[in-house]
């Protein structure tokens, strides 16, 4: 990971630990179910977007580098990882 990713990616989990914590609170405070389940999707949204920066960081750097070692099994393990990942995020 870029050190100069690192903090945003932080402060972005800092806040979707923040906006979990508000969730519970309204479970526990027993708020109206369509405005618990509108907080859901924003923290789903907010940990998409992470999970987009990670890969595209993850792309950037590791497979980019394993591209450009010439290494073969560097580069299939890189691709495998790639579908790996895929396949469990069709799920």
């Amino acid at each position: 990971m870029q050190r100069e990713n690192k903090p945003k990616l932080l402060n972005r989990l800092n806040r979707i630990e923040g906006q979990v914590r508000g969730i519970a609170r309204m479970v526990d405070e027993d708020r109206y179910c369509i405005d618990i389940m509108t907080q859901l999707q924003a923290v789903r949204a907010a940990l998409t977007k992470v999970e987009t920066e990670l890969m595209r960081e993850h792309i950037d750097h590791c497979v980019a580098s394993a591209v450009a070692s010439g290494d073969p099994e560097e580069q299939r393990l890189k691709a495998d990882e790639l579908v790996t990942l895929l396949q469990r995020s069709m799920r």
